[in-house]
């Protein structure tokens, strides 16, 4: 009796329990076609049941303005409750945020006034006096848009706001969706489209997953705003399963297949063609190969990948070079003779391993390096910030060909020659400026490359995002993307020219330019930025105030500098003090072992037995 009483006690303090911390919360899906709202049914015959009428009053000038009744659905929900309403386009998220606050009262000025005049202070703060003319309307309502065109302190910025409620609605891109926790109350899609494609199941569930977030609302809501020519191709939408997941290994051969292989080889993880088959087969693609690539077999896949790896030089095996050695035609699996044949990686291999380069490029990478070392420009950095500027970016990029021009005619004849010793001339860029028809072929990646080569230039010059912004015509979210990018691949590139002893001239111009990309502030800041919670504000301050060099800051007085700095408390004044005192310690101890090793005997000195050196 008692065991049983316990039982029962036990089920009902987890049942309890999981009740309190995993609330369930009702998700409600909604259609709107025309001021027309519909439930979104499964049980009923066309999978949407009549659910209400829009009550809102719109006059004619108002519906020109709102065709899409966006005013009526969103004033339901704030500014007490939030609301994201997700568009189809960046463009389209500023405009509907502009569109919202045009109709809205004045009364939604006096919601949390003082807390959003704060928001718009920080925006400037962090932006050196700038701000978005959008927001700078929009944010006194509580609106404010949200995309890959803002920075990443803007874009936390405004997360934060939004969290805490300051900000009641967000216009946003699909990106929002799979990214960062910003539950909402509703959820409005403005379209079934992404850009131009129509939405898939994914996609779509992601979405209204934002709305009714368990422990933070207790119910939510979606609303898809669809026209009467979409509606068929929706309620296929809304019933049909989610799309299958399937690897993604096959779909970039390079990205996949090729670079986990040379990742296993240069791990020493595996080294054999059997253990890298046997790996192979433990993959998510080795259960799905059948499905995927019903043509060819996963030892064929194996062994061509492999063969491509040893003809770009970057494995080294010469059995799996012969085309009747290891593939015919219906082999299945190899032999046991097979199993155990060899790789080992090579230089170049290595090199790209450590440096993470993509293998699509690592060809490119290494003829751009080779004919940099025939005439590198060192009159200035921008012919070694065009050999760190990511490939991948190249085919994203359209470059204004008048803004192209004239930031051509502004550079100095040594940085013009960095252009014709790419293969983009002056000739080429006033004719494509112009409009006027070129007969001479010209790659179109090293042409998109030296532009934004152009970009980071102009960056590290000014060290405004925001001037620059305005300078090239550019989302400054795509050029802080673009220079976090440029830092990383600079980084990379460090790395693989380290493997390689031909580009040794490269080292030390790449460890510097790094750090001026990572950083991308004027170079006397750049020391200061390396102490632990000194950004560019901080380091300006510092710098400012006189501690110019990290010694400066290792031998300075934290009570001295809480009196000195702005807004800087005890806690962070001790902090940048013990960092600066640590990474002063640790360049003293790196120069100490490169003193003792330049001093060291070579241990293969004439006449001295290595042994002996030791010894001593």
């Amino acid at each position: 009796m008692l065991k049983t009483y316990k039982s029962s006690c036990k089920q009902n303090i987890t049942r309890v329990s999981l009740d309190q911390y995993v609330p369930k919360v009702e998700l409600k899906e909604y259609l709107k076609i025309k001021d027309t709202i519909y439930e979104v049914d499964s049980k009923a015959e066309n999978g949407m049941t009549f659910s209400r009428l829009l009550n809102y009053k719109y006059s004619d000038t108002l519906k020109k303005m709102d065709p899409d009744h966006l005013i009526a659905l969103v004033t339901e929900v704030i500014p007490n409750y939030s609301c994201l309403v997700f568009c189809p386009t960046k463009k389209n998220c500023e405009n509907v945020a502009e569109m919202i606050c045009k109709i809205l009262s004045k009364e939604y000025l006096k919601h949390k006034e003082k807390e959003k005049h704060e928001v718009i202070k920080n925006l400037k703060n962090i932006s050196n006096g700038n701000l978005c003319p959008v927001l700078k309307h929009t944010i006194p309502f509580g609106v404010a848009y949200h995309h890959g065109g803002l920075t990443g302190d803007e874009r936390k910025l405004l997360e934060e706001a939004y969290s805490a409620g300051v900000l009641c609605l967000f216009t946003c891109t699909s990106t929002l969706a799979a990214g960062v926790n910003l539950p909402a109350r509703r959820v409005i899609l403005r379209a079934p489209y992404v850009a131009k494609e129509f939405l898939k199941k994914n996609q779509y569930k992601q979405m209204i997953g934002r709305a009714g977030r368990a422990g933070i609302d207790s119910t939510g809501e979606s609303i898809l705003i669809l026209q009467e020519k979409d509606k068929q191709q929706v309620l296929e939408l809304i019933s049909r399963p989610l799309e299958n997941c399937y690897s993604q290994l096959v779909q970039e051969f390079t990205k996949g297949i090729q670079t986990l292989f040379l990742s296993l080889i240069g791990l020493k993880i595996a080294t054999n063609l059997g253990d890298i088959y046997h790996f192979m087969s433990g993959t998510f693609f080795g259960v799905q190969q059948k499905i995927l690539l019903k043509e060819r077999s996963l030892w064929e896949i194996t062994v061509e990948s492999l063969r491509y790896l040893t003809e770009k030089g970057l494995l080294q095996n010469d059995t799996i070079l012969t085309e009747k050695g290891l593939l015919q035609k219906d082999t299945i699996h190899g032999s046991e003779e097979e199993f155990q044949y060899s790789f080992h990686i090579t230089k170049l291999g290595r090199a790209s391993f450590k440096g993470a380069i993509d293998l699509a490029y690592c060809d490119s990478l290494y003829r751009d390096l080779k004919k940099g070392l025939e005439g590198l420009v060192l009159e200035s950095l921008l012919h070694l910030i065009y050999l760190t500027t990511p490939y991948d970016m190249a085919s994203q990029c359209h470059p204004d060909w008048m803004i192209y021009f004239r930031q051509f005619s502004q550079l100095s004849p040594a940085e013009q020659n960095v252009a014709v010793l790419v293969g983009v001339s002056e000739n080429f860029i006033g004719k494509k400026a112009s409009g006027q028809a070129i007969r001479k072929k010209v790659d179109k990646n090293i042409v998109n490359r030296l532009y934004l080569s152009f970009v980071l230039y102009t960056l590290l010059k000014e060290t405004n995002i925001w001037s620059v912004s305005e300078k090239f015509n550019m989302p400054r979210g795509y050029i802080q993307n673009l220079l976090s990018g440029a830092a990383a691949f600079s980084s990379c590139v460090l790395h693989f020219c380290e493997e390689l002893e031909e580009f040794w001239v490269y080292r030390a111009l790449l460890v510097e330019l790094t750090k001026k990309l990572t950083y991308c502030v004027k170079a006397e800041l750049i020391p200061l930025m390396e102490v632990t919670g000194v950004l560019e504000g901080r380091a300006r301050q510092l710098y400012n105030a006189g501690y110019k060099s990290l010694m400066h800051l290792a031998n300075a007085n934290p009570e001295v500098l809480i009196k000195t700095i702005d807004h800087l408390s005890r806690r962070q004044a001790k902090q940048i003090v013990s960092s600066a005192k640590l990474l002063l310690h640790e360049k003293a101890e790196a120069l100490q072992e490169e003193v003792e090793e330049l001093l060291r005997l070579p241990s293969d000195f004439p006449g001295i037995v290595a042994s002996s050196v030791e010894k001593a």
